[in-house]
């Protein structure tokens, strides 16, 4: 089998035992859902075969139908192993390290999430320094509709991607500013499509504000989102948003490393 330097199957379908990886590989890489036949079609594999297999891959976590059921996306599985891949202490360290630089020039908790099913959950964070602050540790799942986290995650999906998850997305208020309508998310996530970062005001938290702008992957795929949230008594939203080029720099950062 001959490889080239990204790791690409060439001419060749993949050896019998790494048949699964390479079609998780191929998910993974894929712009959107991927159908049986495609990945067929693209490790040069039998119609039967690929079926048997993402069968298997499907029952065990790692592949998932799309919304629509036709194509497969990345799994529960698949997410974990990528969300402790990229946990891991190498990239962590030099990760961290340009969170922490971020952190230190806003005075305020920063956070990185990735997209969980309908929520988000964080997966790195660097706390702020001062006593007053809202605690939500790593690991935490916080909704998409409320946070600027989730906001941010919504306006990165394609139009049918987005409408399809609006009409089984949960919207429970959280405070009184939570957004509660399809068509006011809507509204909203058009407007942060156009100014390019979310905001929340008081909508997760009451008395918190937080900024957030979306991580892209090295093949411009938004991977997570980067954020910073802290109490109006020390910061307005309109004081946040001077720290938006920063966070939009800050972000690019985080792109080199993955």
């Amino acid at each position: 089998m001959d490889v080239d330097e990204q790791g690409d199957v060439q001419g060749k379908a993949p050896q019998n035992n790494l048949r699964p990886l390479y079609i998780l590989k191929t998910v993974a890489e894929a712009a959107a859902p991927v159908t049986a036949a495609e990945l067929g079609e693209t490790l040069d594999l039998p119609k039967p075969t690929i079926h048997r297999l993402l069968q298997t891959l499907e029952e065990d976590g790692w592949v998932m139908r799309d919304l629509a059921g036709r194509g497969f996306v990345a799994g529960q599985m698949m997410r974990r192993m990528a969300a402790n891949t990229f946990s891991g202490p190498g990239l962590r360290r030099e990760r961290m390290a340009i969170l922490g630089r971020l952190a230190e020039a806003v005075g305020e908790t920063c956070n990185i999430s990735m997209p969980d099913g309908d929520a988000m959950i964080y997966v790195d964070r660097v706390e702020t320094h001062w006593p007053l602050r809202i605690r939500m540790p790593i690991g935490s799942r916080v909704p998409l509709h409320c946070t600027a986290a989730g906001k941010a995650y919504l306006a990165t999906l394609s139009m049918p991607q987005f409408n399809r998850l609006l009409r089984r997305l949960p919207m429970t208020a959280t405070t009184p500013h939570s957004i509660t309508s399809p068509d006011a998310l809507a509204d909203e996530v058009a407007l942060i499509r156009a100014r390019g970062h979310s905001e929340d005001n008081q909508e997760m938290v009451e008395g918190m504000v937080a900024l957030a702008v979306p991580i892209a992957d090295d093949l411009g795929r938004v991977f997570g989102t980067l954020s910073f949230h802290a109490p109006v008594q020390r910061l307005t939203l309109e004081d946040a948003r001077t720290y938006l080029p920063l966070l939009k720099q800050t972000a690019a950062e985080l792109t080199e490393t993955l």
